[in-house]
């Protein structure tokens, strides 16, 4: 393989739905780039992209795969993107090193779910977009609908720059009305003859070519001066404008194509090596590398995939990690084409390639040319939309469970893994039910672990609502030395910006709080607390207020209602007794925390439960359905507004609520919604939540006696 410099570089992530034909597309570029001499289909699992088990199963892509074909002494390197919204965190990771995106769109179909999706990305994060409308060789090809579909999803933008003469089982020819001229396809290997437009087609062509010159005009203010003088534009002029309107994002050029039998697939090929642009990447500053991509591949090992993001990449080159300081050898290089990968020597600033056997490199890292510190800004995935509890179902397999989850987290990252002490669970949190169903598979098969997932537990507080008082006695005496210790307290709630009055009424009387010292604490959950000595007379010593306290906070650390965090108290502790042998600072912190556990349970005691700001991007004709599931899930309606034809809607709902709510606004809206949840506060659970709460906290504290 040749070295190609920067200007002859095109990065390009294929865009579009599930089954839209992107992975066969994939295949015929790699084809006519003779990176291959045979092409496979996904239906006979033979293809270059999804090459995974698991992809080969679901006959779906599921990761990111990328790919290279050399063609008109240009390299193209092209990611083929999945199309389902639970794998989103490849497409993000190929927005970061692509410069432009083919978005595939299936002839009998139209515009779908993950062509919206795709789209919206895309105008999010400005790529370049040209539309390929494939498989119109199908039976229910529908060209004219199709258009129309793109019309309404993406308004002015969509530009025809082909159409076929023929669409539908015998397709066999377009017009390309840029060139002005039809390509007739001979056979199934992009054999093709180009002739004269045929006259019955001619005033149509002229038609469309009229607008296709408008819009290019558009682009430019001294193309639009040509237009105007001259009525027309050269086909280099039209070039010039719709390379301005393609890469400002606001033309959407449109093509014909069957991938599978490659017709138009070479023509889309030239056009994105003549208007997409070339990567921007400065060939003459100091090496640095992006890893966009890692994976743990048989025969390889550990493979990181990387953009030369300035200078250039050389075997034997050493490369330092800006974030841990470690130091890398590049032992290595290779262009790649899914499984294969092709030895090179060097790649220059703007390529794709990897490298195996780095040690410590994770995805979204930088490395550099040693004493070059430039950091590149990472990626920005997605929140997650899915969380579930995940253990080994033999608990022997916990380490190792421990072990895979980190790997396959490190390998996507938006597989986000935590354990959580408070709720004693592992969470997994990702982007909905597939993905998670694609993990089970992989650490079932992979990793040889079985596993379950359960709901996860929610993060509950607890707090109190008025005062109360406790006095508890902790006596024990078995054979030589004994433990004595009573404590007597008062709570309080804390209200933010309201100081303690102290002084309170007990039993009828009025109780002043003579305060010897206050201490206040800020919970690592969230809220704080406040500890009062009020001790007078030497009924407890000094020295054992920290017993005391310590019992106090393992209390606040196991919630007396449900097991979870209490928050926002004021504990006055101000009387108790000693004993001059027995009193020990065991004997403090058993009676400080059964007087706290005490205390609390009187003050009439509150369960809060965290509150999501949920806002959801929804088509029109769905959004009773979506809001009427929302007030069965507790939500409380923030707002609405219009995006780029959707509606979108903001709630308050309650986290409890919100378990496999990814996949029930997928059935509601067949897939077309997409939908954020943002913590905003803790409130507290209406009566009857908290009644079920503390019943099954009660049975669950039995079942362990």
């Amino acid at each position: 393989m040749k070295n190609y410099a920067t200007k002859s570089i095109r990065n390009i992530v294929l865009l579009g739905g599930t089954r839209s034909g992107k992975t066969t597309l994939a295949e015929t570029m790699m084809f006519e780039g003779k990176v291959i001499d045979r092409r496979g289909t996904v239906e006979a699992k033979t293809t270059v992209s999804d090459n995974t088990e698991v992809e080969q199963l679901y006959q779906r892509s599921i990761y990111a795969t990328p790919l290279y074909a050399e063609f008109m002494d240009h390299k193209l390197n092209i990611i083929d993107a999945p199309g389902a919204d639970d794998y989103i965190g490849g497409l993000i990771s190929a927005f970061k090193v692509c410069d432009a995106g083919i978005m595939v769109v299936n002839a009998q179909q139209g515009v779908e779910v993950g062509t919206e999706i795709h789209g919206r990305y895309a105008e999010k994060y400005k790529m370049p977009v040209a539309i390929a409308v494939n498989q119109l060789d199908a039976d229910k090809a529908n060209w004219d609908g199709t258009i129309d579909s793109l019309h309404q999803a993406f308004g002015s933008k969509p530009v025809v720059v082909q159409y076929p003469v023929n669409a539908g089982v015998n397709f066999d020819s377009f017009i390309d009305i840029l060139k002005m001229k039809m390509y007739k396809f001979k056979d199934d290997n992009g054999t093709r003859e180009e002739c004269e437009i045929p006259a019955s087609e001619a005033s149509k062509a002229e038609e469309m070519r009229a607008a296709l010159v408008e819009m290019a005009a558009e682009a430019d203010e001294e193309l639009m001066e040509k237009f105007f003088d001259a009525g027309d534009l050269t086909e280099e002029e039209m070039h010039k404008g719709l390379n301005i309107g393609f890469t400002s994002g606001s033309l959407y050029p449109v093509f014909c194509l069957s991938a599978k039998k490659d017709i138009g697939v070479k023509r889309i090929m030239e056009f994105m090596i003549e208007v997409a642009p070339a990567p921007q990447q400065d060939g003459t500053k100091p090496t640095s590398l992006f890893v966009y991509k890692t994976a743990l591949e048989q025969h390889l090992g550990d493979v990181t995939y990387f953009r030369v993001m300035s200078g250039k990449i050389a075997e034997g080159q050493d490369v330092v990690n800006p974030e841990t300081g470690a130091k890398e050898r590049i032992s290595a290089l290779y262009a790649v084409a899914g499984k294969k990968k092709e030895k090179v020597t060097e790649l220059n600033a703007g390529d794709l390639g990897c490298t195996v056997k780095l040690k410590t490199v994770k995805t979204d890292q930088t490395l550099n040319q040693p004493g070059y510190d430039v950091v590149v800004p990472p990626v920005e995935f997605p929140q997650s939309k899915y969380r579930a509890a995940i253990k080994a179902k033999d608990e022997k397999d916990e380490e190792k469970l421990g072990e895979a989850l980190n790997r396959l987290s490190a390998e996507d990252p938006t597989i986000v893994v935590e354990y959580s002490k408070e709720l004693k669970q592992t969470i997994i949190n990702c982007q909905g039910e597939q993905h998670i169903n694609i993990l089970k598979w992989r650490i079932n098969n992979d990793y040889k672990i079985d596993i379950e997932f359960i709901a996860p537990k929610i993060p509950y507080r607890e707090t109190i609502t008025k005062v109360a008082t406790a006095t508890y006695r902790h006596k024990k005496q078995s054979g030589g030395a004994g433990q004595f210790g009573e404590v007597t307290m008062l709570i309080e709630p804390i209200v933010e910006g309201v100081e303690t009055a102290g002084k309170f009424k007990i039993d009828g009387k009025e109780q002043v709080m003579n305060i010897k010292s206050k201490e206040e604490f800020d919970l690592a959950w969230g809220g704080k607390w406040e500890f009062y000595n009020c001790v007078v007379g030497g009924a407890i010593d000094a020295n054992f207020m920290p017993a005391i306290k310590k019992g106090i906070v393992q209390r606040l650390e196991e919630g007396p209602l449900t097991g979870s965090y209490a928050r926002d108290i004021r504990v006055f502790v101000y009387d108790g007794k000693m004993h001059p042998v027995d009193s020990k600072e065991i004997a403090f912190i058993i009676a400080g925390r059964n007087a706290f556990r005490e205390a609390f349970k009187n003050a009439a005691p509150k369960i809060l439960e965290p509150i999501y700001m949920v806002e959801i991007m929804v088509p029109g004709d769905c959004v009773g359905d979506v809001m009427s599931d929302l007030q069965n899930r507790r939500g409380i309606m923030e707002g609405m507004s219009t995006e780029k034809g959707f509606q979108v809607l903001k709630a308050r709902v309650p986290l409890a609520e919100l378990y496999r709510y990814s996949t029930t606004l997928s059935s509601l809206t067949s897939g077309r919604a997409t939908f954020t949840m943002d913590f905003i506060e803790y409130q507290q659970v209406p009566a009857d939540v908290q009644d079920k709460l503390l019943k099954a906290y009660e049975a669950e504290q039995q079942e362990e006696d």
